[in-house]
Protein backbone atom coordinates (compact mmCIF):
# COMPACT_ATOMS: atom_id res chain seq x y z
CA UNK A 1 0.00 0.00 0.00
CA UNK A 2 1.24 3.48 -0.83
CA UNK A 3 2.23 5.53 2.24
CA UNK A 4 -0.63 8.03 1.75
CA UNK A 5 -3.40 5.45 1.29
CA UNK A 6 -4.56 5.04 4.88
CA UNK A 7 -8.37 5.38 5.01
CA UNK A 8 -8.37 4.23 8.64
CA UNK A 9 -6.78 7.53 9.67
CA UNK A 10 -10.18 9.16 9.32
CA UNK A 11 -11.91 6.43 11.34
CA UNK A 12 -9.65 6.36 14.37
CA UNK A 13 -11.94 8.13 16.88
CA UNK A 14 -15.68 8.81 17.15
CA UNK A 15 -14.99 12.55 16.89
CA UNK A 16 -13.03 12.19 13.65
CA UNK A 17 -15.67 9.89 12.19
CA UNK A 18 -18.32 12.45 13.08
CA UNK A 19 -16.34 15.28 11.51
CA UNK A 20 -15.97 13.61 8.11
CA UNK A 21 -19.34 11.84 8.05
CA UNK A 22 -21.05 12.46 4.71
CA UNK A 23 -24.57 11.20 5.43
CA UNK A 24 -26.34 12.73 8.38
CA UNK A 25 -29.70 11.77 9.79
CA UNK A 26 -31.76 14.48 11.45
CA UNK A 27 -35.13 14.24 13.24
CA UNK A 28 -36.54 16.66 10.69
CA UNK A 29 -35.80 14.14 7.92
CA UNK A 30 -38.42 11.76 9.33
CA UNK A 31 -42.19 11.68 8.77
CA UNK A 32 -44.45 9.71 11.10
CA UNK A 33 -47.34 7.72 9.52
CA UNK A 34 -50.34 7.40 11.86
CA UNK A 35 -53.62 5.48 11.74
CA UNK A 36 -56.85 6.88 13.17
CA UNK A 37 -59.90 4.63 13.43
CA UNK A 38 -63.53 5.55 13.80
CA UNK A 39 -65.69 4.02 16.51
CA UNK A 40 -63.10 2.78 19.02
CA UNK A 41 -62.82 3.86 22.65
CA UNK A 42 -59.17 2.95 23.18
CA UNK A 43 -56.15 2.61 20.88
CA UNK A 44 -56.02 -0.80 19.20
CA UNK A 45 -52.54 -2.40 18.91
CA UNK A 46 -51.54 -3.62 15.45
CA UNK A 47 -50.34 -7.13 16.26
CA UNK A 48 -47.99 -7.41 13.26
CA UNK A 49 -46.39 -4.02 14.04
CA UNK A 50 -45.36 -3.95 17.71
CA UNK A 51 -45.63 -0.43 19.08
CA UNK A 52 -48.01 0.80 16.36
CA UNK A 53 -51.71 1.34 17.09
CA UNK A 54 -54.93 2.36 15.46
CA UNK A 55 -55.59 5.62 17.28
CA UNK A 56 -58.67 7.19 18.71
CA UNK A 57 -58.93 10.90 18.02
CA UNK A 58 -57.65 11.69 21.51
CA UNK A 59 -54.70 9.28 21.35
CA UNK A 60 -53.85 10.52 17.85
CA UNK A 61 -53.57 14.08 19.11
CA UNK A 62 -51.42 12.99 22.06
CA UNK A 63 -49.07 10.92 19.88
CA UNK A 64 -48.89 13.69 17.31
CA UNK A 65 -47.82 16.17 19.99
CA UNK A 66 -45.15 13.73 21.16
CA UNK A 67 -43.85 13.32 17.62
CA UNK A 68 -43.74 17.02 16.93
CA UNK A 69 -42.06 17.65 20.27
CA UNK A 70 -39.45 15.05 19.32
CA UNK A 71 -38.72 17.04 16.18
CA UNK A 72 -40.18 14.92 13.37
CA UNK A 73 -40.56 16.72 10.07
CA UNK A 74 -44.20 15.88 9.54
CA UNK A 75 -47.16 13.56 10.10
CA UNK A 76 -48.93 11.37 7.53
CA UNK A 77 -52.52 10.35 8.28
CA UNK A 78 -54.42 7.22 7.28
CA UNK A 79 -58.10 6.83 8.18
CA UNK A 80 -60.05 3.69 9.00
CA UNK A 81 -63.79 4.44 8.75
CA UNK A 82 -66.57 2.57 10.51
CA UNK A 83 -68.51 2.15 7.26
CA UNK A 84 -67.05 1.34 3.85
CA UNK A 85 -68.72 1.29 0.44
CA UNK A 86 -67.88 0.68 -3.20
CA UNK A 87 -66.63 4.21 -3.93
CA UNK A 88 -65.02 5.07 -0.59
CA UNK A 89 -67.50 7.79 0.32
CA UNK A 90 -65.95 8.43 3.72
CA UNK A 91 -62.66 9.50 2.13
CA UNK A 92 -64.09 12.89 1.16
CA UNK A 93 -66.94 13.20 3.66
CA UNK A 94 -66.62 16.34 5.78
CA UNK A 95 -67.24 14.21 8.86
CA UNK A 96 -65.01 11.38 7.63
CA UNK A 97 -62.51 10.18 10.17
CA UNK A 98 -59.33 11.40 8.44
CA UNK A 99 -60.80 14.79 7.61
CA UNK A 100 -61.90 15.29 11.19
CA UNK A 101 -58.42 14.27 12.30
CA UNK A 102 -56.79 16.73 9.90
CA UNK A 103 -59.00 19.53 11.21
CA UNK A 104 -58.18 18.67 14.83
CA UNK A 105 -54.43 18.52 14.24
CA UNK A 106 -54.43 21.72 12.16
CA UNK A 107 -56.18 23.44 15.05
CA UNK A 108 -53.58 22.03 17.45
CA UNK A 109 -50.45 22.81 15.45
CA UNK A 110 -51.32 25.45 12.88
CA UNK A 111 -48.28 25.58 10.61
CA UNK A 112 -45.81 24.28 13.22
CA UNK A 113 -45.60 20.89 11.54
CA UNK A 114 -46.45 19.48 8.10
CA UNK A 115 -49.76 17.63 8.03
CA UNK A 116 -49.90 15.16 5.15
CA UNK A 117 -52.86 13.10 4.06
CA UNK A 118 -52.52 9.81 2.23
CA UNK A 119 -54.82 10.14 -0.76
CA UNK A 120 -56.20 6.77 -1.78
CA UNK A 121 -59.42 4.78 -1.49
CA UNK A 122 -58.26 1.35 -0.31
CA UNK A 123 -58.96 2.10 3.38
CA UNK A 124 -62.45 3.35 2.53
CA UNK A 125 -63.76 0.84 -0.02
CA UNK A 126 -65.54 -2.39 0.83
CA UNK A 127 -63.56 -4.20 -1.85
CA UNK A 128 -60.16 -2.93 -0.64
CA UNK A 129 -58.90 -1.70 -4.00
CA UNK A 130 -57.51 1.77 -4.60
CA UNK A 131 -60.26 2.99 -6.90
CA UNK A 132 -63.69 2.52 -8.41
CA UNK A 133 -64.41 -0.98 -9.70
CA UNK A 134 -65.93 -1.47 -13.15
CA UNK A 135 -66.23 -4.92 -14.66
CA UNK A 136 -64.02 -6.48 -12.02
CA UNK A 137 -61.12 -4.08 -12.56
CA UNK A 138 -60.15 -0.66 -11.21
CA UNK A 139 -61.45 1.98 -13.62
CA UNK A 140 -58.67 4.53 -14.04
CA UNK A 141 -60.53 7.67 -15.12
CA UNK A 142 -63.53 7.20 -12.81
CA UNK A 143 -61.02 6.81 -9.99
CA UNK A 144 -59.32 10.08 -10.95
CA UNK A 145 -62.62 11.89 -10.38
CA UNK A 146 -62.79 10.45 -6.88
CA UNK A 147 -59.18 11.38 -6.15
CA UNK A 148 -59.91 14.98 -7.16
CA UNK A 149 -62.86 15.08 -4.74
CA UNK A 150 -60.81 13.57 -1.93
CA UNK A 151 -57.96 16.03 -2.51
CA UNK A 152 -60.30 18.99 -2.13
CA UNK A 153 -61.82 17.51 1.03
CA UNK A 154 -58.39 16.97 2.58
CA UNK A 155 -57.26 20.46 1.63
CA UNK A 156 -60.38 21.99 3.14
CA UNK A 157 -59.87 19.92 6.30
CA UNK A 158 -56.41 21.40 6.86
CA UNK A 159 -53.83 19.24 5.10
CA UNK A 160 -50.62 21.05 4.20
CA UNK A 161 -49.77 18.34 1.64
CA UNK A 162 -51.70 15.62 -0.17
CA UNK A 163 -49.93 12.37 -1.05
CA UNK A 164 -51.67 10.32 -3.75
CA UNK A 165 -50.69 6.66 -3.46
CA UNK A 166 -53.08 4.83 -5.78
CA UNK A 167 -50.78 4.65 -8.84
CA UNK A 168 -53.54 5.61 -11.26
CA UNK A 169 -52.39 7.02 -14.59
CA UNK A 170 -52.86 10.80 -14.54
CA UNK A 171 -53.57 11.07 -10.81
CA UNK A 172 -51.21 13.97 -10.17
CA UNK A 173 -52.63 16.01 -13.06
CA UNK A 174 -56.23 15.40 -11.97
CA UNK A 175 -55.46 16.34 -8.36
CA UNK A 176 -53.42 19.39 -9.36
CA UNK A 177 -56.26 20.64 -11.55
CA UNK A 178 -58.80 20.14 -8.77
CA UNK A 179 -56.66 21.87 -6.15
CA UNK A 180 -55.89 24.80 -8.43
CA UNK A 181 -59.53 25.21 -9.36
CA UNK A 182 -60.63 24.92 -5.74
CA UNK A 183 -58.44 27.72 -4.44
CA UNK A 184 -55.51 25.56 -3.29
CA UNK A 185 -52.92 26.37 -5.94
CA UNK A 186 -50.28 26.67 -3.20
CA UNK A 187 -50.88 23.22 -1.72
CA UNK A 188 -48.11 20.71 -2.63
CA UNK A 189 -48.48 17.17 -3.94
CA UNK A 190 -46.05 14.46 -2.84
CA UNK A 191 -46.65 11.69 -5.34
CA UNK A 192 -46.12 8.01 -4.65
CA UNK A 193 -44.50 7.81 -8.07
CA UNK A 194 -42.62 4.50 -7.91
CA UNK A 195 -44.78 2.27 -5.74
CA UNK A 196 -44.28 -1.45 -6.08
CA UNK A 197 -46.69 -4.37 -5.66
CA UNK A 198 -44.68 -5.55 -2.69
CA UNK A 199 -45.15 -8.31 -0.12
CA UNK A 200 -43.75 -5.88 2.45
CA UNK A 201 -47.14 -4.15 2.80
CA UNK A 202 -48.64 -7.09 4.67
CA UNK A 203 -48.72 -5.61 8.19
CA UNK A 204 -50.05 -2.29 6.85
CA UNK A 205 -53.15 -4.06 5.61
CA UNK A 206 -53.92 -5.06 9.18
CA UNK A 207 -53.35 -1.50 10.38
CA UNK A 208 -55.41 0.18 7.65
CA UNK A 209 -57.90 -2.67 7.22
CA UNK A 210 -57.55 -2.29 3.47
CA UNK A 211 -56.59 -5.69 2.04
CA UNK A 212 -58.08 -6.36 -1.42
CA UNK A 213 -61.14 -8.62 -1.23
CA UNK A 214 -60.32 -10.12 -4.61
CA UNK A 215 -57.27 -10.22 -6.86
CA UNK A 216 -54.29 -8.02 -6.06
CA UNK A 217 -52.88 -4.60 -6.97
CA UNK A 218 -50.40 -5.82 -9.56
CA UNK A 219 -52.43 -4.24 -12.34
CA UNK A 220 -51.66 -0.72 -11.17
CA UNK A 221 -48.66 -0.90 -8.84
CA UNK A 222 -45.24 -1.58 -10.33
CA UNK A 223 -43.79 -5.05 -10.76
CA UNK A 224 -40.92 -5.61 -8.28
CA UNK A 225 -38.96 -7.17 -11.15
CA UNK A 226 -39.50 -4.15 -13.40
CA UNK A 227 -36.60 -2.06 -14.58
CA UNK A 228 -35.35 1.14 -13.01
CA UNK A 229 -36.24 2.80 -16.33
CA UNK A 230 -39.90 1.95 -15.73
CA UNK A 231 -39.75 3.71 -12.38
CA UNK A 232 -38.12 6.74 -13.98
CA UNK A 233 -40.89 6.91 -16.58
CA UNK A 234 -43.49 6.93 -13.80
CA UNK A 235 -41.59 9.66 -11.97
CA UNK A 236 -41.22 11.76 -15.13
CA UNK A 237 -44.96 11.59 -15.78
CA UNK A 238 -45.76 12.76 -12.25
CA UNK A 239 -43.25 15.59 -12.47
CA UNK A 240 -44.73 16.71 -15.79
CA UNK A 241 -48.21 16.71 -14.25
CA UNK A 242 -47.17 18.98 -11.39
CA UNK A 243 -45.81 16.85 -8.55
CA UNK A 244 -43.86 18.89 -6.03
CA UNK A 245 -41.99 15.88 -4.63
CA UNK A 246 -41.82 12.21 -5.55
CA UNK A 247 -41.67 9.04 -3.49
CA UNK A 248 -40.30 5.52 -3.81
CA UNK A 249 -42.10 2.78 -1.84
CA UNK A 250 -40.89 0.43 -0.31
CA UNK A 251 -37.41 1.64 0.57
CA UNK A 252 -34.84 -0.98 1.52
CA UNK A 253 -35.43 -3.38 -1.36
CA UNK A 254 -35.47 -0.44 -3.78
CA UNK A 255 -32.39 1.57 -2.82
CA UNK A 256 -31.24 1.39 -6.44
CA UNK A 257 -34.50 3.02 -7.53
CA UNK A 258 -34.13 5.76 -4.92
CA UNK A 259 -30.62 6.49 -6.17
CA UNK A 260 -31.74 6.59 -9.80
CA UNK A 261 -34.68 8.87 -9.05
CA UNK A 262 -32.42 11.18 -7.03
CA UNK A 263 -30.08 11.44 -10.02
CA UNK A 264 -32.92 12.09 -12.45
CA UNK A 265 -34.96 14.84 -10.78
CA UNK A 266 -34.34 18.17 -9.11
CA UNK A 267 -37.36 17.84 -6.81
CA UNK A 268 -37.33 16.50 -3.25
CA UNK A 269 -37.25 12.70 -3.15
CA UNK A 270 -38.99 10.76 -0.38
CA UNK A 271 -38.89 7.08 0.51
CA UNK A 272 -41.36 5.07 2.57
CA UNK A 273 -39.91 2.53 4.99
CA UNK A 274 -42.95 0.29 4.96
CA UNK A 275 -44.69 -1.91 7.50
CA UNK A 276 -42.92 -5.12 6.53
CA UNK A 277 -39.51 -3.48 6.90
CA UNK A 278 -40.57 -2.29 10.33
CA UNK A 279 -41.97 -5.68 11.34
CA UNK A 280 -38.84 -7.60 10.29
CA UNK A 281 -36.54 -5.48 12.44
CA UNK A 282 -38.95 -5.57 15.38
CA UNK A 283 -39.22 -9.37 15.18
CA UNK A 284 -35.45 -9.85 14.94
CA UNK A 285 -34.82 -7.43 17.80
CA UNK A 286 -37.46 -9.13 19.97
CA UNK A 287 -35.56 -12.41 19.49
CA UNK A 288 -32.26 -10.81 20.41
CA UNK A 289 -30.87 -11.24 16.89
CA UNK A 290 -30.31 -7.53 16.24
CA UNK A 291 -29.51 -4.44 18.27
CA UNK A 292 -32.82 -2.66 17.75
CA UNK A 293 -31.68 0.98 17.93
CA UNK A 294 -28.64 0.39 15.76
CA UNK A 295 -30.66 -1.55 13.18
CA UNK A 296 -33.31 1.16 12.95
CA UNK A 297 -30.82 3.98 12.54
CA UNK A 298 -28.67 2.00 10.12
CA UNK A 299 -31.62 1.30 7.83
CA UNK A 300 -32.71 4.93 7.92
CA UNK A 301 -29.16 6.08 7.16
CA UNK A 302 -29.00 3.69 4.21
CA UNK A 303 -32.19 5.17 2.77
CA UNK A 304 -30.83 8.69 3.16
CA UNK A 305 -27.49 7.63 1.66
CA UNK A 306 -29.31 6.26 -1.40
CA UNK A 307 -30.68 9.75 -2.01
CA UNK A 308 -33.93 10.22 -0.09
CA UNK A 309 -34.33 13.73 1.29
CA UNK A 310 -36.84 12.53 3.85
CA UNK A 311 -38.16 9.17 5.01
CA UNK A 312 -41.61 8.03 6.06
CA UNK A 313 -41.08 5.60 8.94
CA UNK A 314 -43.10 4.21 11.84
CA UNK A 315 -40.03 4.75 14.00
CA UNK A 316 -39.97 8.49 13.29
CA UNK A 317 -40.73 9.78 16.80
CA UNK A 318 -38.56 7.22 18.58
CA UNK A 319 -35.67 7.64 16.16
CA UNK A 320 -35.94 11.41 16.50
CA UNK A 321 -35.50 11.11 20.26
CA UNK A 322 -32.48 8.81 19.83
CA UNK A 323 -30.88 11.25 17.42
CA UNK A 324 -31.50 14.18 19.74
CA UNK A 325 -29.92 12.28 22.64
CA UNK A 326 -26.80 11.64 20.56
CA UNK A 327 -26.12 15.31 19.88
Amino acid sequence: MFPGARPRRLRSTPAIRGLVRQVRLDPGDLVLPMFVKEGIAEPVPVTSMPGVVQHTMDSLRKAAHEGVQAGVGGLLLFGVPAVKDSVGSQADAVDGIVNRALAALRADFGDDTVLMADLCLCEYTDHGHCGVIDGGDVANDETLNRYAEVALAQANAGAHVVAPSGMMDGQVGAIRSALDGGGFAGLPIIAYSAKYASCFYGPFREAAEGAPQFGDRGGYQQDPAGSVQEALREVALDVAEGADAVMVKPALAYLDVIAAVRAAVDLPVAAYQVSGEYAMVEAAAANGWLDRERAVLETLTAIRRAGADFVFTYWAAEAARWLAARR
